[in-house]
């Protein structure tokens, strides 16, 4: 059997899935919710193979839910349409239903299940493609002793590399997320946030003060009272930004 999930804040729309899936006797339904924190919770506790999942719901995103999900179930997406996740689902091959479902859509989905089953590369690509939506690039969503935080991006310090993770320092502390700086680098506003060094991307209103430390070694000091290192080409690009 196939253990599978239905997150959708849709009624309706589960309601739909469910029907279309009693012609699909190997995929049994452990769960049902509505809304990102409700899947989270019972991904972690059902451990399914599959999920379809909304990707429009309130809260938290489909997407935002899915960066949280450490070990990624197959995914077949539902979703009005939306030109960024159409975008990624097409570029990295995962499948994708649009509303309203149709049923025979729905079935040549089903048929793929097989190649599709405990492969998270593509979902993974998906997720970084999506990323980069305006709607997507406003609030970085970290779980932190099992309580999720959404986090505005203004509200960011600034972002230091952690082996495998990324250190988010706001003024409510400290956040991890796995993702690259080459990640954040990418989706964050070029014109708000700028890498400074291998190891650190910072908000620009957060500097106060730029500082020669040794020769062609530089500092900066944040109003947090932090002092980080600046590289030279992050020099470049920080005095560029700063208009000096």
């Amino acid at each position: 059997m196939i253990r599978t999930i239905l997150i959708d804040d849709e009624p309706l729309a589960r309601d739909i899935v469910k029907f279309y899936l009693s012609d699909h006797a190997e995929i049994e339904v452990v769960a049902e919710c509505s809304d990102g924190f409700e899947g989270l919770k019972a991904i972690t506790q059902y451990k399914p193979d599959l999920i379809f999942l909304d990707i429009q719901m309130p809260k938290i995103s489909g997407f935002e839910m899915l960066e949280l999900v450490e070990d990624k179930p197959a995914v077949i997406f539902t979703t009005a349409f939306d030109e960024y996740a159409i975008k990624a689902f097409e570029v990295n091959a995962v499948d994708y239903l649009l509303k309203p479902i149709d049923k025979s859509r729905f079935d040549a989905a089903i048929k793929k299940l097989p190649n599709k089953l405990n492969k998270t590369e593509n979902t993974e690509a998906v997720l970084d493609a999506a990323a980069l939506s305006p709607a997507q690039n406003n609030r970085v969503v970290v779980k932190k002793d099992g309580v999720i935080k959404i986090i505005p991006v203004a509200d960011i310090n600034y972002l230091e590399a952690d082996d495998d993770y990324v250190k988010l320092s706001t003024v409510e502390g400290s956040f991890y997320k796995n993702k690259t700086m080459a990640y954040f680098e990418q989706t964050l506003d070029a014109a708000q946030f700028i890498r400074i060094h291998r190891s650190y991307i910072i908000n620009l209103a957060q500097v106060t003060k730029i500082e020669l430390k040794e020769k062609d070694s530089y500092v900066v000091l944040l109003k947090s009272d932090i002092w980080l290192p600046v590289s030279k080409t992050g020099y470049v690009k920080l005095k560029a930004a700063l208009g000096l």
